[in-house]
Protein backbone atom coordinates (compact mmCIF):
# COMPACT_ATOMS: atom_id res chain seq x y z
CA UNK A 1 0.00 0.00 0.00
CA UNK A 2 3.07 2.38 0.98
CA UNK A 3 4.26 1.76 -2.53
CA UNK A 4 1.62 2.56 -4.31
CA UNK A 5 0.87 5.91 -2.18
CA UNK A 6 4.39 6.98 -3.24
CA UNK A 7 3.72 6.44 -7.23
CA UNK A 8 0.49 8.53 -6.48
CA UNK A 9 2.62 11.35 -5.05
CA UNK A 10 5.17 11.28 -7.97
CA UNK A 11 2.18 11.32 -10.52
CA UNK A 12 0.51 14.16 -8.66
CA UNK A 13 3.87 16.04 -8.29
CA UNK A 14 4.54 15.28 -12.09
CA UNK A 15 0.97 16.85 -13.19
CA UNK A 16 1.69 20.20 -11.15
CA UNK A 17 4.49 20.59 -12.37
CA UNK A 18 3.50 20.32 -15.84
CA UNK A 19 0.07 22.90 -15.38
CA UNK A 20 2.45 25.51 -13.79
CA UNK A 21 3.84 25.76 -17.30
CA UNK A 22 0.34 27.24 -18.48
CA UNK A 23 0.40 29.82 -16.15
CA UNK A 24 -2.61 28.96 -14.45
CA UNK A 25 -2.81 30.24 -10.38
CA UNK A 26 -1.33 27.86 -7.88
CA UNK A 27 -4.94 27.31 -5.82
CA UNK A 28 -6.19 26.36 -9.57
CA UNK A 29 -3.42 24.35 -10.11
CA UNK A 30 -3.70 22.40 -6.82
CA UNK A 31 -7.42 21.50 -7.00
CA UNK A 32 -6.98 20.22 -10.52
CA UNK A 33 -4.32 18.35 -9.63
CA UNK A 34 -6.23 16.71 -6.25
CA UNK A 35 -8.85 15.69 -8.21
CA UNK A 36 -7.31 14.34 -10.96
CA UNK A 37 -5.35 11.92 -8.06
CA UNK A 38 -8.93 11.22 -6.80
CA UNK A 39 -10.31 9.76 -9.84
CA UNK A 40 -7.48 7.85 -10.46
CA UNK A 41 -7.64 6.07 -7.27
CA UNK A 42 -11.61 5.61 -7.27
CA UNK A 43 -10.61 3.93 -11.06
CA UNK A 44 -7.98 1.63 -9.25
CA UNK A 45 -10.32 0.67 -6.21
CA UNK A 46 -13.55 -0.04 -9.05
CA UNK A 47 -10.54 -2.85 -10.44
CA UNK A 48 -9.78 -4.77 -7.74
CA UNK A 49 -13.26 -4.77 -6.17
CA UNK A 50 -14.03 -6.09 -9.57
CA UNK A 51 -11.42 -9.06 -9.52
CA UNK A 52 -12.75 -9.59 -6.19
CA UNK A 53 -16.16 -10.19 -7.26
CA UNK A 54 -15.12 -12.19 -10.45
CA UNK A 55 -15.73 -15.66 -9.81
CA UNK A 56 -13.75 -18.57 -10.34
CA UNK A 57 -13.56 -21.61 -12.34
CA UNK A 58 -17.16 -23.12 -12.20
CA UNK A 59 -17.38 -26.22 -9.26
CA UNK A 60 -18.33 -29.33 -10.97
CA UNK A 61 -22.14 -30.41 -10.56
CA UNK A 62 -22.26 -34.03 -9.39
CA UNK A 63 -23.62 -36.22 -12.17
CA UNK A 64 -27.53 -37.21 -10.92
CA UNK A 65 -27.82 -40.82 -11.00
CA UNK A 66 -30.99 -43.14 -11.08
CA UNK A 67 -31.32 -45.06 -8.19
CA UNK A 68 -31.55 -48.84 -9.55
CA UNK A 69 -35.11 -50.05 -8.95
CA UNK A 70 -36.37 -54.29 -8.73
CA UNK A 71 -37.76 -54.90 -11.89
CA UNK A 72 -41.42 -56.60 -12.70
CA UNK A 73 -43.37 -57.65 -15.87
CA UNK A 74 -46.93 -57.67 -16.20
CA UNK A 75 -47.63 -60.92 -19.34
CA UNK A 76 -51.01 -61.06 -21.54
CA UNK A 77 -51.42 -62.77 -24.06
CA UNK A 78 -52.97 -60.19 -26.61
CA UNK A 79 -50.53 -57.71 -24.99
CA UNK A 80 -53.14 -55.56 -23.13
CA UNK A 81 -53.00 -54.28 -19.87
CA UNK A 82 -55.81 -51.96 -19.07
CA UNK A 83 -57.94 -53.92 -16.62
CA UNK A 84 -54.34 -54.95 -14.79
CA UNK A 85 -54.07 -51.08 -13.50
CA UNK A 86 -53.87 -51.88 -9.88
CA UNK A 87 -51.09 -54.77 -10.48
CA UNK A 88 -49.28 -51.72 -11.88
CA UNK A 89 -49.80 -49.10 -9.17
CA UNK A 90 -49.29 -51.68 -6.25
CA UNK A 91 -46.01 -53.10 -7.97
CA UNK A 92 -44.77 -49.15 -8.80
CA UNK A 93 -45.84 -48.11 -4.90
CA UNK A 94 -43.68 -50.77 -3.99
CA UNK A 95 -40.77 -49.58 -5.88
CA UNK A 96 -40.44 -51.57 -8.99
CA UNK A 97 -39.67 -50.55 -12.30
CA UNK A 98 -41.56 -52.21 -15.63
CA UNK A 99 -39.43 -54.88 -17.31
CA UNK A 100 -40.08 -57.26 -20.14
CA UNK A 101 -40.31 -60.77 -20.07
CA UNK A 102 -36.81 -60.88 -21.86
CA UNK A 103 -34.91 -58.94 -19.20
CA UNK A 104 -33.64 -59.40 -16.16
CA UNK A 105 -36.87 -59.27 -14.26
CA UNK A 106 -37.31 -60.24 -10.31
CA UNK A 107 -41.45 -60.36 -10.67
CA UNK A 108 -43.16 -62.08 -13.39
CA UNK A 109 -46.99 -61.02 -12.76
CA UNK A 110 -48.82 -63.11 -15.92
CA UNK A 111 -52.95 -62.91 -16.33
CA UNK A 112 -52.66 -66.31 -18.01
CA UNK A 113 -50.67 -69.57 -17.01
CA UNK A 114 -47.66 -69.19 -18.13
CA UNK A 115 -46.31 -72.19 -18.06
CA UNK A 116 -46.95 -73.77 -21.54
CA UNK A 117 -46.42 -70.09 -23.13
CA UNK A 118 -43.08 -69.30 -21.71
CA UNK A 119 -40.69 -72.48 -21.04
CA UNK A 120 -37.71 -70.47 -19.65
CA UNK A 121 -39.94 -70.51 -16.17
CA UNK A 122 -38.39 -73.97 -15.84
CA UNK A 123 -34.99 -72.23 -15.07
CA UNK A 124 -35.19 -69.52 -13.20
CA UNK A 125 -32.75 -67.73 -10.68
CA UNK A 126 -34.23 -68.25 -6.80
CA UNK A 127 -34.87 -65.31 -6.42
CA UNK A 128 -37.31 -64.75 -9.48
CA UNK A 129 -41.17 -64.40 -8.56
CA UNK A 130 -43.76 -65.87 -10.30
CA UNK A 131 -47.59 -65.49 -9.11
CA UNK A 132 -48.49 -68.71 -10.48
CA UNK A 133 -47.80 -72.26 -8.83
CA UNK A 134 -47.37 -75.40 -12.50
CA UNK A 135 -50.21 -77.11 -11.97
CA UNK A 136 -52.76 -74.81 -10.27
CA UNK A 137 -54.75 -75.65 -12.85
CA UNK A 138 -55.73 -78.43 -10.72
CA UNK A 139 -57.66 -76.20 -8.73
CA UNK A 140 -58.58 -74.06 -10.78
CA UNK A 141 -60.30 -76.00 -13.75
CA UNK A 142 -64.00 -76.07 -13.38
CA UNK A 143 -64.48 -79.74 -14.21
CA UNK A 144 -61.58 -80.83 -12.10
CA UNK A 145 -62.99 -78.68 -8.88
CA UNK A 146 -66.83 -80.14 -9.50
CA UNK A 147 -65.62 -83.42 -9.36
CA UNK A 148 -63.83 -83.60 -6.63
CA UNK A 149 -65.66 -86.23 -3.17
CA UNK A 150 -65.22 -83.51 -0.50
CA UNK A 151 -68.55 -82.52 1.03
CA UNK A 152 -68.14 -78.40 0.13
CA UNK A 153 -68.77 -78.92 -3.58
CA UNK A 154 -71.84 -79.57 -5.09
CA UNK A 155 -71.97 -83.20 -6.46
CA UNK A 156 -70.98 -83.18 -10.24
CA UNK A 157 -70.97 -85.65 -13.36
CA UNK A 158 -68.28 -85.17 -16.38
CA UNK A 159 -70.17 -85.47 -19.79
CA UNK A 160 -70.87 -87.97 -21.29
CA UNK A 161 -68.32 -89.97 -19.28
CA UNK A 162 -70.25 -89.97 -16.38
CA UNK A 163 -73.61 -90.06 -17.62
CA UNK A 164 -74.85 -93.14 -16.54
CA UNK A 165 -73.68 -92.21 -12.49
CA UNK A 166 -75.79 -89.24 -13.17
CA UNK A 167 -78.39 -91.38 -13.67
CA UNK A 168 -78.19 -93.81 -10.44
CA UNK A 169 -78.03 -90.05 -8.98
CA UNK A 170 -81.10 -88.38 -9.96
CA UNK A 171 -82.71 -91.88 -9.43
CA UNK A 172 -82.15 -91.67 -5.68
CA UNK A 173 -82.74 -88.30 -6.08
CA UNK A 174 -85.61 -87.59 -8.43
CA UNK A 175 -86.16 -83.55 -7.23
CA UNK A 176 -83.14 -82.96 -7.55
CA UNK A 177 -82.55 -80.04 -10.66
CA UNK A 178 -78.80 -78.87 -12.54
CA UNK A 179 -76.65 -76.32 -14.04
CA UNK A 180 -75.00 -77.54 -17.04
CA UNK A 181 -71.53 -76.10 -16.96
CA UNK A 182 -68.42 -75.93 -19.13
CA UNK A 183 -64.55 -73.87 -18.05
CA UNK A 184 -65.40 -71.33 -20.23
CA UNK A 185 -68.79 -70.65 -17.26
CA UNK A 186 -71.67 -69.16 -19.99
CA UNK A 187 -74.68 -69.92 -20.53
CA UNK A 188 -75.80 -71.48 -17.48
CA UNK A 189 -79.31 -72.32 -16.26
CA UNK A 190 -81.15 -74.62 -14.40
CA UNK A 191 -82.38 -77.49 -16.11
CA UNK A 192 -83.60 -81.29 -15.17
CA UNK A 193 -82.20 -84.09 -16.21
CA UNK A 194 -83.92 -84.38 -19.38
CA UNK A 195 -83.27 -80.97 -20.99
CA UNK A 196 -79.46 -81.42 -20.20
CA UNK A 197 -77.47 -82.29 -23.65
CA UNK A 198 -75.73 -85.26 -22.24
CA UNK A 199 -73.70 -85.75 -25.61
CA UNK A 200 -71.42 -82.45 -25.03
CA UNK A 201 -67.83 -83.06 -24.77
CA UNK A 202 -65.95 -80.72 -21.91
CA UNK A 203 -68.72 -80.22 -20.01
CA UNK A 204 -69.78 -81.14 -16.66
CA UNK A 205 -73.57 -81.33 -14.83
CA UNK A 206 -73.54 -80.14 -11.26
CA UNK A 207 -76.41 -80.11 -8.81
CA UNK A 208 -77.70 -76.79 -7.99
CA UNK A 209 -77.94 -75.59 -4.47
CA UNK A 210 -81.47 -74.79 -3.67
CA UNK A 211 -82.90 -72.75 -1.03
CA UNK A 212 -80.14 -70.41 -0.81
CA UNK A 213 -79.72 -67.40 1.49
CA UNK A 214 -80.72 -64.48 0.26
CA UNK A 215 -80.31 -60.51 1.48
CA UNK A 216 -83.34 -58.62 0.76
CA UNK A 217 -84.74 -61.09 -1.73
CA UNK A 218 -81.28 -61.47 -3.68
CA UNK A 219 -79.15 -64.42 -4.36
CA UNK A 220 -75.49 -63.78 -3.92
CA UNK A 221 -72.03 -65.31 -3.68
CA UNK A 222 -69.04 -64.37 -1.71
CA UNK A 223 -65.30 -64.16 -3.56
CA UNK A 224 -62.29 -65.22 -1.00
CA UNK A 225 -58.70 -64.40 -2.11
CA UNK A 226 -56.53 -67.10 -1.19
CA UNK A 227 -52.94 -67.28 -1.67
CA UNK A 228 -50.58 -70.45 -1.97
CA UNK A 229 -46.99 -70.12 -1.07
CA UNK A 230 -45.85 -73.48 -0.68
CA UNK A 231 -46.44 -77.27 -1.43
CA UNK A 232 -44.28 -79.24 -0.15
CA UNK A 233 -44.97 -78.40 2.39
CA UNK A 234 -48.48 -76.78 2.06
CA UNK A 235 -49.19 -73.08 3.68
CA UNK A 236 -52.08 -71.49 2.80
CA UNK A 237 -53.48 -68.39 3.71
CA UNK A 238 -56.63 -65.99 2.90
CA UNK A 239 -56.70 -62.05 2.35
CA UNK A 240 -58.65 -61.55 5.76
CA UNK A 241 -59.05 -57.82 5.42
CA UNK A 242 -62.41 -58.37 3.54
CA UNK A 243 -64.15 -60.38 0.50
CA UNK A 244 -66.02 -59.78 -2.61
CA UNK A 245 -69.67 -59.99 -2.35
CA UNK A 246 -71.83 -60.03 -5.68
CA UNK A 247 -75.58 -60.05 -5.93
CA UNK A 248 -77.88 -61.43 -8.95
CA UNK A 249 -79.61 -58.07 -9.99
CA UNK A 250 -83.30 -59.88 -9.75
CA UNK A 251 -84.68 -60.81 -6.64
CA UNK A 252 -84.91 -64.39 -6.29
CA UNK A 253 -88.59 -64.48 -5.60
CA UNK A 254 -90.90 -65.29 -7.10
CA UNK A 255 -88.38 -67.67 -9.00
CA UNK A 256 -88.18 -68.26 -12.67
CA UNK A 257 -85.58 -70.94 -14.15
CA UNK A 258 -85.88 -69.14 -17.36
CA UNK A 259 -84.63 -65.66 -15.90
CA UNK A 260 -80.78 -66.56 -15.24
CA UNK A 261 -80.72 -63.51 -13.50
CA UNK A 262 -82.20 -64.42 -10.40
CA UNK A 263 -79.68 -66.97 -9.51
CA UNK A 264 -76.57 -66.52 -11.89
CA UNK A 265 -73.89 -63.65 -10.95
CA UNK A 266 -72.44 -62.53 -14.09
CA UNK A 267 -70.67 -59.16 -15.18
CA UNK A 268 -73.07 -56.36 -14.46
CA UNK A 269 -73.92 -58.01 -11.05
CA UNK A 270 -75.58 -56.06 -7.95
CA UNK A 271 -72.93 -54.29 -5.62
CA UNK A 272 -73.03 -54.27 -1.60
CA UNK A 273 -73.55 -50.59 -2.02
CA UNK A 274 -77.12 -51.07 -3.57
CA UNK A 275 -78.44 -53.40 -1.34
CA UNK A 276 -80.43 -52.02 1.65
CA UNK A 277 -79.50 -54.15 4.26
CA UNK A 278 -76.01 -53.69 3.60
CA UNK A 279 -75.92 -50.16 2.45
CA UNK A 280 -76.44 -49.10 5.45
CA UNK A 281 -73.15 -50.35 7.10
CA UNK A 282 -70.98 -50.31 4.02
CA UNK A 283 -71.78 -46.57 2.79
CA UNK A 284 -73.52 -45.31 5.77
CA UNK A 285 -71.28 -46.52 8.19
CA UNK A 286 -67.99 -47.14 6.11
CA UNK A 287 -67.46 -50.87 7.44
CA UNK A 288 -65.84 -53.51 4.92
CA UNK A 289 -68.21 -55.62 2.78
CA UNK A 290 -67.04 -58.68 5.28
CA UNK A 291 -68.33 -56.55 8.22
CA UNK A 292 -71.41 -55.07 6.84
CA UNK A 293 -72.81 -58.57 6.00
CA UNK A 294 -72.06 -60.08 9.31
CA UNK A 295 -73.71 -57.24 11.06
CA UNK A 296 -76.44 -58.11 9.12
CA UNK A 297 -76.55 -61.17 9.81
CA UNK A 298 -76.16 -61.29 14.04
CA UNK A 299 -79.48 -58.55 12.93
CA UNK A 300 -81.52 -61.44 11.70
CA UNK A 301 -80.27 -63.96 14.42
CA UNK A 302 -77.63 -65.82 12.33
CA UNK A 303 -73.89 -66.73 13.49
CA UNK A 304 -71.68 -65.59 10.68
CA UNK A 305 -68.70 -67.24 12.01
CA UNK A 306 -70.24 -70.57 11.24
CA UNK A 307 -70.32 -69.13 7.46
CA UNK A 308 -66.54 -68.43 7.68
CA UNK A 309 -65.14 -71.14 9.90
CA UNK A 310 -66.65 -73.57 6.85
CA UNK A 311 -65.25 -71.08 4.29
CA UNK A 312 -61.66 -71.94 5.78
CA UNK A 313 -62.46 -75.64 6.21
CA UNK A 314 -63.34 -76.28 2.44
CA UNK A 315 -60.13 -74.37 1.42
CA UNK A 316 -58.12 -76.48 3.15
CA UNK A 317 -60.04 -79.75 1.52
CA UNK A 318 -59.25 -78.47 -1.78
CA UNK A 319 -55.38 -77.98 -1.10
CA UNK A 320 -55.09 -81.02 0.71
CA UNK A 321 -56.64 -82.99 -2.26
CA UNK A 322 -54.58 -81.61 -5.38
CA UNK A 323 -51.58 -80.68 -3.32
CA UNK A 324 -49.75 -84.27 -3.94
CA UNK A 325 -50.66 -83.60 -8.05
CA UNK A 326 -48.92 -79.99 -7.98
CA UNK A 327 -46.16 -81.63 -5.70
CA UNK A 328 -45.11 -83.59 -8.98
CA UNK A 329 -45.81 -81.53 -11.37
CA UNK A 330 -43.52 -78.60 -9.34
CA UNK A 331 -40.85 -81.82 -9.82
CA UNK A 332 -40.09 -80.99 -13.00
CA UNK A 333 -39.07 -77.10 -12.32
CA UNK A 334 -35.42 -76.14 -11.06
CA UNK A 335 -36.79 -74.72 -8.08
CA UNK A 336 -40.43 -74.92 -5.90
CA UNK A 337 -39.36 -71.73 -3.59
CA UNK A 338 -40.26 -69.41 -6.41
CA UNK A 339 -43.52 -69.48 -7.05
CA UNK A 340 -46.87 -68.08 -5.22
CA UNK A 341 -50.24 -67.90 -6.63
CA UNK A 342 -53.71 -65.52 -5.75
CA UNK A 343 -56.83 -67.40 -6.80
CA UNK A 344 -60.71 -65.94 -5.87
CA UNK A 345 -62.38 -68.94 -4.52
CA UNK A 346 -66.47 -68.50 -5.38
CA UNK A 347 -68.89 -69.37 -2.56
CA UNK A 348 -72.97 -69.60 -2.34
CA UNK A 349 -74.18 -70.04 1.25
CA UNK A 350 -78.02 -71.84 1.70
CA UNK A 351 -80.43 -71.00 4.49
CA UNK A 352 -78.96 -73.36 6.95
CA UNK A 353 -75.65 -71.32 6.41
CA UNK A 354 -73.90 -74.89 4.61
CA UNK A 355 -70.68 -73.37 2.45
CA UNK A 356 -70.62 -74.47 -0.70
CA UNK A 357 -67.69 -74.01 -3.85
CA UNK A 358 -68.62 -72.58 -7.15
CA UNK A 359 -65.39 -72.14 -8.71
CA UNK A 360 -61.79 -71.29 -8.07
CA UNK A 361 -61.06 -68.24 -10.50
CA UNK A 362 -56.85 -68.22 -11.49
CA UNK A 363 -56.89 -64.92 -12.56
CA UNK A 364 -59.94 -63.22 -11.15
CA UNK A 365 -61.00 -60.20 -12.11
CA UNK A 366 -58.52 -56.97 -10.64
CA UNK A 367 -60.69 -54.34 -12.79
CA UNK A 368 -62.55 -51.60 -11.18
CA UNK A 369 -63.34 -49.95 -13.76
CA UNK A 370 -67.27 -51.58 -13.60
CA UNK A 371 -67.18 -51.00 -10.12
CA UNK A 372 -64.81 -47.90 -9.26
CA UNK A 373 -64.87 -48.19 -5.32
CA UNK A 374 -63.81 -52.04 -5.25
CA UNK A 375 -60.51 -49.82 -6.56
CA UNK A 376 -59.69 -50.40 -2.48
CA UNK A 377 -60.23 -53.65 -2.43
CA UNK A 378 -57.95 -54.97 -5.01
CA UNK A 379 -55.11 -52.83 -4.11
CA UNK A 380 -54.82 -54.02 -0.63
CA UNK A 381 -55.42 -57.94 -1.65
CA UNK A 382 -52.14 -56.77 -4.12
CA UNK A 383 -50.56 -54.98 -1.48
CA UNK A 384 -50.98 -57.87 1.53
CA UNK A 385 -50.16 -60.47 -1.11
CA UNK A 386 -46.99 -58.70 -2.11
CA UNK A 387 -46.35 -58.20 1.28
CA UNK A 388 -46.54 -62.09 2.41
CA UNK A 389 -44.28 -63.46 -0.57
CA UNK A 390 -41.64 -61.24 0.24
CA UNK A 391 -41.86 -58.82 -3.21
CA UNK A 392 -43.03 -56.06 -1.20
CA UNK A 393 -40.01 -56.28 0.87
CA UNK A 394 -38.60 -54.67 3.57
CA UNK A 395 -34.87 -54.69 2.54
CA UNK A 396 -34.85 -52.83 -0.37
CA UNK A 397 -32.25 -52.44 -3.20
CA UNK A 398 -32.11 -53.43 -6.73
CA UNK A 399 -33.33 -56.56 -6.99
CA UNK A 400 -34.79 -59.57 -4.83
CA UNK A 401 -31.41 -61.09 -4.41
CA UNK A 402 -30.80 -61.64 -0.91
CA UNK A 403 -27.56 -62.56 0.76
CA UNK A 404 -27.02 -64.38 4.06
CA UNK A 405 -26.81 -61.28 5.91
CA UNK A 406 -29.26 -59.61 5.00
CA UNK A 407 -31.66 -62.89 5.78
CA UNK A 408 -29.90 -63.23 8.86
CA UNK A 409 -30.84 -59.74 9.75
CA UNK A 410 -34.52 -60.25 9.15
CA UNK A 411 -34.48 -63.98 10.32
CA UNK A 412 -31.88 -65.61 12.49
CA UNK A 413 -31.83 -69.42 13.43
CA UNK A 414 -32.80 -68.38 16.96
CA UNK A 415 -35.90 -67.07 16.23
CA UNK A 416 -36.54 -70.41 14.42
CA UNK A 417 -36.04 -72.18 17.42
CA UNK A 418 -39.17 -74.25 18.86
CA UNK A 419 -39.64 -77.05 21.94
CA UNK A 420 -36.87 -75.58 24.13
CA UNK A 421 -37.80 -78.69 26.64
CA UNK A 422 -36.90 -81.18 24.11
CA UNK A 423 -34.28 -79.73 21.39
CA UNK A 424 -32.25 -78.45 24.65
CA UNK A 425 -31.89 -81.76 26.11
CA UNK A 426 -33.52 -84.92 24.51
CA UNK A 427 -32.47 -84.38 20.83
CA UNK A 428 -28.67 -86.48 20.98
CA UNK A 429 -30.37 -88.34 17.64
CA UNK A 430 -32.97 -86.71 15.07
CA UNK A 431 -35.07 -89.66 15.14
CA UNK A 432 -38.30 -87.96 17.24
CA UNK A 433 -40.75 -86.27 14.93
CA UNK A 434 -40.43 -82.97 17.85
CA UNK A 435 -35.95 -83.32 16.84
CA UNK A 436 -36.85 -83.22 13.35
CA UNK A 437 -37.02 -79.17 13.64
CA UNK A 438 -34.53 -79.00 16.27
CA UNK A 439 -31.81 -76.60 15.10
CA UNK A 440 -28.96 -79.59 15.04
CA UNK A 441 -31.23 -81.85 13.17
CA UNK A 442 -32.41 -79.35 10.66
CA UNK A 443 -31.65 -80.24 6.92
CA UNK A 444 -30.32 -77.14 4.97
CA UNK A 445 -33.65 -77.03 2.88
CA UNK A 446 -35.66 -77.22 5.86
CA UNK A 447 -34.05 -74.51 7.23
CA UNK A 448 -34.61 -72.28 3.79
CA UNK A 449 -38.56 -73.42 4.22
CA UNK A 450 -38.61 -72.31 8.15
CA UNK A 451 -37.36 -68.75 7.25
CA UNK A 452 -39.76 -68.45 4.92
CA UNK A 453 -42.69 -69.07 6.83
CA UNK A 454 -41.02 -66.62 9.43
CA UNK A 455 -40.71 -64.20 7.23
CA UNK A 456 -44.14 -64.63 5.92
CA UNK A 457 -46.16 -64.64 9.05
CA UNK A 458 -44.06 -61.62 9.95
CA UNK A 459 -45.10 -59.97 6.71
CA UNK A 460 -48.81 -60.92 6.73
CA UNK A 461 -50.80 -57.79 7.25
CA UNK A 462 -53.88 -59.43 6.97
CA UNK A 463 -53.58 -62.43 5.58
CA UNK A 464 -54.80 -65.22 7.58
CA UNK A 465 -52.73 -68.57 7.59
CA UNK A 466 -55.67 -71.51 6.41
CA UNK A 467 -53.08 -74.24 6.22
CA UNK A 468 -51.17 -75.45 8.53
CA UNK A 469 -54.74 -74.81 10.22
CA UNK A 470 -54.89 -71.87 12.59
CA UNK A 471 -54.99 -73.14 16.62
CA UNK A 472 -55.09 -71.91 20.35
CA UNK A 473 -52.30 -72.17 22.73
CA UNK A 474 -54.55 -75.10 24.09
CA UNK A 475 -54.87 -76.83 20.92
CA UNK A 476 -51.33 -76.84 20.39
CA UNK A 477 -50.35 -78.15 23.72
CA UNK A 478 -52.60 -81.80 22.74
CA UNK A 479 -49.81 -82.63 20.56
CA UNK A 480 -51.98 -83.55 17.64
CA UNK A 481 -51.29 -83.56 14.53
CA UNK A 482 -52.92 -85.51 11.71
CA UNK A 483 -51.65 -88.92 10.11
CA UNK A 484 -53.49 -88.11 6.96
CA UNK A 485 -50.56 -85.12 6.57
CA UNK A 486 -47.67 -85.81 4.73
CA UNK A 487 -44.58 -86.01 6.16
CA UNK A 488 -43.33 -82.46 5.05
CA UNK A 489 -46.85 -80.71 6.34
CA UNK A 490 -46.40 -83.02 9.48
CA UNK A 491 -43.64 -81.10 10.19
CA UNK A 492 -44.82 -77.66 9.33
CA UNK A 493 -47.55 -78.38 11.62
CA UNK A 494 -45.48 -78.95 14.47
CA UNK A 495 -43.42 -75.72 13.94
CA UNK A 496 -46.10 -73.58 13.86
CA UNK A 497 -47.17 -75.67 16.92
CA UNK A 498 -44.17 -75.19 18.55
CA UNK A 499 -44.28 -71.15 17.86
CA UNK A 500 -47.87 -70.96 18.95
CA UNK A 501 -47.06 -72.48 22.50
CA UNK A 502 -43.94 -70.46 22.46
CA UNK A 503 -46.25 -66.93 21.74
CA UNK A 504 -49.55 -67.18 21.33
CA UNK A 505 -49.33 -64.50 18.23
CA UNK A 506 -48.05 -67.18 16.21
CA UNK A 507 -51.08 -69.72 17.10
CA UNK A 508 -53.12 -67.74 13.98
Amino acid sequence: MQHRDDNNERWVQHNFDALTMRGLSRTTKVLIAVGVACSILILLNMLELRNIREPGPAPQKLKATKAKQPKFVVYTKDGRTGHLKHVFNVMRRLGYEESTVEDNWDVLWSHPYPFTILPALKHLKPHQKVNHFPGSGFITNKANLATMDIPHVPKAFRLPKDRELLFDYVKRNPKKVFVQKSNHHRGIKISNVKELDLSANGTFVQEYVDRPLLVDGYKFDIGVYTILTSVDPLRVYIYGGDVLFRFCPEKYHPFDPKVVDKYVIGDDYLPTWKVPSLKKYFTDGGFSMKDSFDAYMREIGKEPEKVWKSVEAAIQEVYLQTELSIVNLLSQYKTKQTYFEMVRFDFVIDEDLNVFIMEANMSPNLSSQHFPPNSILYEQVLFNLLSLVGVGQQVHKESLIRTKEEMIMQVNSKQLGVYPEICGTRCDTCMAPECQICQGCLTEEMHRTLQAAYLEHVNRHECRRVFPPPMTQKEAAKHFVSDSYSPENQLMYRWFKGKCLLDKAWCE
